[in-house]
């Protein structure tokens, strides 16, 4: 199946890609996978989303997908139908701190 991710400008920089990322990703659709069909294709983007060691989310990036905060979720959940089949991204976004 081909997704759509949405990536944030200093990771679009970084991959030196214009513009949203159409990915083939295997079936079951997880974030998992998508997050390693993404660093498979782009490898300069390993450790800048996920840790090296743990997988787990790095600080400052968010996960959506259909609107809904996906951050939080097991990366092993299947994600919305819509975005497996390439009707809704799925958009990383960098959050902001401060005050």
């Amino acid at each position: 199946m081909t997704i759509h991710i949405v990536l944030p400008f200093h990771l679009r920089t970084l991959a030196q890609v214009d513009g949203d990322v159409l990915l083939e990703v295997s079936a079951p659709l997880t974030l998992r996978s998508a997050l390693d069909a993404l660093e498979a294709r782009y490898p300069v983007l390993r450790g800048t989303i996920r840790e090296y060691e743990t997988g787990e989310r790095r600080p400052f990036l968010r996960f959506f997908a259909c609107q809904e905060d996906w951050s939080l979720a097991s990366p092993d959940t299947p994600l919305p139908e819509a975005v497996a089949e390439g009707r809704e991204p799925l958009v990383v976004i960098g959050a902001i701190a401060g005050g």
